[in-house]
């Protein structure tokens, strides 16, 4: 009698689920959105997009899948702390568009120390819109967060100081005065930010913005504009000014469509946790990638190897005050 050995993934428990969507919901997410759901059973946890908290200035949902692709890679990193290999089918039902992902545990395998230093600097990793410390990047980091992109079906272009940075400065600052203008974008930014008596735990809270006027100041030399949240209301509690970041990057990928943007999410929170595990943290410029041709006019500027899919200046700090997560109660599919 010929034996048949068949692979089975492991059941998933009602307490491990628990953490593995409160780890998948510490990933960073457009305006703090946190668009993803989750839908859990003993086969695995379905990942799914909640297009309810789609920005109106991202009519395809680039964004939002974006963000849930770093849920993701969250997720995937919760099932590594469980001491498993995740399974992954990605988009697997193409008449079902929110269901993004099914991620069940596989084989056994015990976490490596690059995954033990992600995990532990999950809880302080933060997109970073204040000062920046002074000094350059730890050797040999920026070639790691290279290949953190490779691994995850992406690349990380650095952007040289010269005449690269130059291109894309002028770009940034003629399109942000058209963007100030923008009524979505400031709809999205008055529904999206929080004053500092507020409780919520989505959003960005008063304490990660400045405050600005309607004529405000030019960005501090060798910082992209950052997107007006303040809008002149007075709320903003950050003083952005210091020194520059160290590193200008970009996020690209080959392709454009909905794989990609779910590769570029898992790419860029991996890369995220691995530089906060160095305490070099990044501000991300989402603001110029969502009109489409200013998105080709930074690819041919910039002469890029793919489309790009987020703008990142990376540099140290050595304080931390992450925004607010949604508990996993909140974040579950009946």
């Amino acid at each position: 009698m010929t034996e048949t050995i068949v692979t089975q993934t492991a059941p998933i428990l009602a307490d491990q689920a628990h953490h593995l969507i409160a780890t998948a919901a510490r990933a960073p997410s457009v305006h703090n959105t946190q668009p993803w759901r989750f839908r859990v059973s003993q086969a695995g946890i379905e990942l799914y997009c909640d297009p309810r908290r789609k920005l109106r200035a991202d009519p395809a949902g680039r964004e939002m899948l974006i963000s849930c692709g770093a849920a993701l890679f969250g997720l995937r990193l919760a099932v590594r702390s469980l001491g498993y290999q995740p399974v992954v089918d990605l988009l697997p039902d193409p008449d079902r568009l929110r269901l993004l992902a099914r991620v069940s545990l596989g084989p056994a395998m015990p976490m490596t120390v690059a995954e033990r230093e992600m995990l532990r600097a999950l809880p302080h990793r933060h997109t970073h819109r204040g000062a920046f410390g002074c000094g350059p990047l730890p050797a040999g980091l920026v070639a790691g967060l290279q290949h953190d992109a490779l691994a995850e079906g992406a690349r990380l272009a650095i952007v040289e100081p010269g005449l690269a940075y130059g291109r894309l400065s002028d770009i940034a600052s003629a399109v942000g005065r058209r963007l100030q203008r923008n009524a979505q974008a400031r709809a999205d930014a008055r529904q999206w930010t929080r004053n500092a008596a507020s409780l919520a735990r989505d959003g960005i809270p008063a304490y990660a913005f400045p405050a600005t006027s309607h004529a405000a100041p030019p960005s501090p030399r060798g910082r992209l504009p950052e997107r007006d949240f303040d809008l002149g209301r007075g709320l903003g509690l950050l003083d952005p000014q210091g020194p520059p970041p160290a590193v200008t990057a970009v996020l690209v990928t080959p392709g454009d469509s909905r794989d990609h943007w779910l590769r570029a999410g898992q790419g860029l929170h991996r890369l995220l946790l691995h530089a906060a595990s160095r305490w070099v943290f990044a501000s991300l410029h989402t603001e110029l990638l969502e009109i489409t041709v200013i998105r080709a006019l930074i690819r041919d500027r910039l002469a890029l190897p793919g489309a790009p899919q987020m703008l990142l200046q990376l540099g140290v700090a050595d304080t931390t005050h992450p925004t607010g997560r949604r508990p996993p109660d909140e974040l579950i599919e009946p």
